[in-house]
C-alpha cells in the first residue's frame, strides 16, 4: 500500500480546478489518480511501474496530459498564490531570481512532431539560413555557380530537423549531456511566483524580464499585484537592460554589479555613467530562491527530467 498523497482540506482544495466534462457521470477516481500523478513526479518512477491504488497507469497518464493541456497546474499554483495573499502570508517586499538546470534522462530524447509542423519550422530555419549567407559564399563564387553536393544537404537537413526537435522540446545540449533550465522568482517565505522553462544552454540574464513579467499576485479585491517593491538576484543578471527595466517600474534593484562591467565603467571616466550599488542586506536573503529550487527538486521527477514534452 502507498501511503495518502492528499489530506482532506487539500483535496478540497483542488478539486474544482480539476475539470469535468459537461456530460456523463462524475469520474469516482479522480482523486486517487491526481495522487496518482503526485506519487509519479515525487518518485520519478515510470507510469508503468505506477501502484494499482491510483488505478490504471493508462487511465492516470491521459488525465495528467488532459490537466496539462487544459493549463490546470499553472491555474492551481495561481490559485494557492491568491489564497496565501488572501492570508497576509505573501510578501513582496522583496523577489528573488534563479534558476536551475534539470538533467534529462535518456527517455526524455525524441519528442515527436507531426510532418506538417516540422516542415513549417524547417522551412523557417532553411530561410533564416539563406539570409544569413554573404554574397560570394555557396551559391556564387566568381560569377559561377556551384552545385552543392546531395549528400552534404541531405546530412545538414537531418541536423537541421534534429535541432529543431531539440529546440521544441526545450532541451540543450552540452558536455554533460541533454539538460533543460527553470527560472523562477521566489517571494520571502521561499513560495515561488513564477516558473520558466528554456533549454540547458540558455543564459540566465535574458530570461529576467520574462519571468518578473510572470509574476501575477490576486488579492481580496482590485487587480492582481505584478509589481514587487525589490528584486534580487546574482551578478549574471547585471545588465543594463535588466536594470533600465527594473528602474522604469521603480523596482529596487539588489543585483551585485559584474567587476568586468566595473572595469569598463572606470575606463569610461564621467562617460561610464555612476558607479552601481546595491543593499548587501538585502542581498543576504537572495538565498530564498536557492531554497525554494532546493523544495522542488526533493521531487525527483522535477529535479530530473523523464518526459519528452516541456
Amino acid at each position: 500500500m502507498t501511503r495518502v498523497q492528499l489530506t482532506d482540506d487539500e483535496w478540497e482544495f483542488i478539486g474544482p480546478y480539476l475539470p469535468i466534462g459537461e456530460y456523463g457521470p462524475y469520474p469516482e477516481r479522480l482523486r486517487q489518480q491526481f495522487e496518482g500523478v503526485i506519487w509519479r513526479f515525487k518518485t520519478g518512477g515510470q507510469w508503468r511501474e505506477m501502484p494499482q491504488e491510483f488505478g490504471a497507469w493508462s487511465t492516470v497518464h491521459n488525465r495528467f496530459r488532459q490537466w496539462r493541456d487544459a493549463g490546470v497546474f499553472e491555474a492551481l499554483l495561481e490559485g494557492l498564490i491568491a489564497e496565501a495573499a488572501k492570508r497576509g502570508e505573501v510578501d513582496l517586499s522583496l523577489v528573488s531570481v534563479d534558476s536551475t538546470t534539470a538533467r534529462a534522462h535518456h527517455d526524455a530524447a525524441g519528442m515527436h512532431l507531426g510532418e506538417d509542423v516540422l516542415g513549417a519550422l524547417e522551412k523557417a530555419a532553411t530561410e533564416a539560413e539563406k539570409a544569413r549567407f554573404k554574397r560570394g559564399s555557396l551559391e556564387e563564387q566568381d560569377g559561377q555557380d556551384v552545385e552543392i553536393d546531395a549528400g552534404r544537404e541531405e546530412r545538414r537537413r537531418i541536423r537541421r530537423r534534429r535541432k529543431l526537435r531539440l529546440k521544441a522540446a526545450l532541451l540543450g545540449r552540452s558536455r554533460g549531456g541533454q539538460t533543460s533550465k527553470v527560472h523562477l522568482t521566489a517571494d520571502r517565505k521561499c513560495r515561488p511566483l513564477a516558473l520558466l522553462l528554456t533549454a540547458g544552454q540558455a543564459a540566465d540574464s535574458p530570461q529576467f524580464i520574462p519571468v518578473l513579467k510572470k509574476v501575477r499576485v490576486r488579492g481580496p479585491v482590485g487587480r492582481p499585484r505584478t509589481r514587487p517593491d525589490a528584486v534580487a538576484g546574482d551578478k549574471a543578471y547585471s545588465s543594463r537592460g535588466n536594470r533600465a527595466y527594473l528602474r522604469k517600474r521603480r523596482i529596487k534593484a539588489v543585483i551585485p554589479e559584474k567587476k568586468d562591467q566595473t572595469a569598463n565603467r572606470k575606463k569610461k571616466g564621467s562617460r561610464g555613467g555612476r558607479p552601481v550599488s546595491h543593499d548587501t542586506e538585502l542581498y543576504k536573503e537572495r538565498n530564498t530562491v536557492e531554497r525554494a529550487i532546493n523544495r522542488m527538486k526533493a521531487w525527483r521527477g522535477i529535479a530530473t527530467r523523464y518526459d519528452k514534452t516541456p
